[in-house]
């Protein structure tokens, strides 16, 4: 093996990475803290909310771009606060402009500013097309195995379905509808919303998910540097993990876990 190599990249788009987290870039404190975040977490993709964070719209703002070069990281733009599909295309297609013909993005159709819950709806038509207009697009979906079978069959490069809803921090709940989703997914699943902690994204990476992507989980602790690399040493353990193949749950064993052949037998019992 070179020096470096990795043997188990990620591929989106046919393009290898080798970390497993994607990282928002909102709700932190200044770019400053968002940079030392992405630095220790590791992730060479990067999520930007088109609508909420500059990335030269506003030439008298600072830009984030300052912070996260594009020549070093992959920006993932987003469409955080929309929910319509005309709405997602209409921002997906300014940060293409924004960004010198970017065609790498995250597709997400909001349903209700209550809970974030996306829309699947406006989701499939707006994946339609954006993916019609060359766009490679990752989106934001449900747990319902058969909305991502439709959004891999549109064309869409990842499907991403949530753990639990948006900044929610619960966690993996529905972990049986992601594992028909990745079994039968021919291109990556990355879970996308509700990780809370650590162990969630180690979860999703032991059922056998692509990738992970998180926020809040992150920028809301108290700590989000340290945070950031505690999630990174996650995925890896989980997917290490997922590749090892755990050991069958059973209630008990009536097997000894050491060879009990040529055991030296008890005092007294004439052995």
């Amino acid at each position: 093996m070179k020096p470096h190599e990795n043997l188990d990249p990620l591929v989106i788009a046919g393009k290898s990475y080798g970390s497993r987290l994607l990282l928002g870039t909102g709700k932190y404190r200044d770019f400053a803290e968002t940079r030392a975040a992405v630095d220790a977490s590791g992730a060479q993709i990067v999520t930007v909310a088109i609508r909420r964070t500059n990335i030269g719209q506003d030439p008298k703002s600072a830009s984030l771009l300052d912070h996260l070069p594009p020549s070093k990281f992959t920006l993932l733009p987003n469409t955080a606060g929309c929910y319509s599909a005309d709405d997602a295309v209409r921002t997906l297609r300014l940060a293409r402009e924004l960004l010198d013909g970017h065609e790498l993005v995250k597709l997400e159709v909001l349903g209700d500013p209550h809970t974030l819950y996306p829309n699947v709806v406006e989701t499939l038509a707006a994946a339609k097309t954006l993916v019609a207009e060359g766009f490679k697009v990752m989106v934001y979906t449900s747990d319902d195995p058969i909305i991502a079978r439709e959004l891999e069959a549109i064309g869409c490069v990842a499907v991403m379905p949530l753990a639990s809803l948006i900044g929610s921090g619960m966690g993996i709940l529905n972990p049986w509808n992601l594992r028909i989703i990745i079994e039968a997914a021919k291109v990556p699943v990355v879970v996308d919303a509700g990780v809370g902690t650590a162990s969630d994204a180690a979860i999703a990476m032991e059922l056998g998910c692509d990738a992970v992507l998180m926020n809040t989980a992150v920028a809301a602790a108290k700590n989000p540097v340290l945070m950031a690399s505690a999630m990174k040493k996650a995925v890896e353990a989980g997917r290490s993990a997922f590749l090892a193949g755990r050991m069958p749950k059973k209630l008990y064993s009536a097997a000894p876990s050491s060879p009990t052949a040529g055991m030296i037998a008890p005092a007294g019992t004439g052995g």
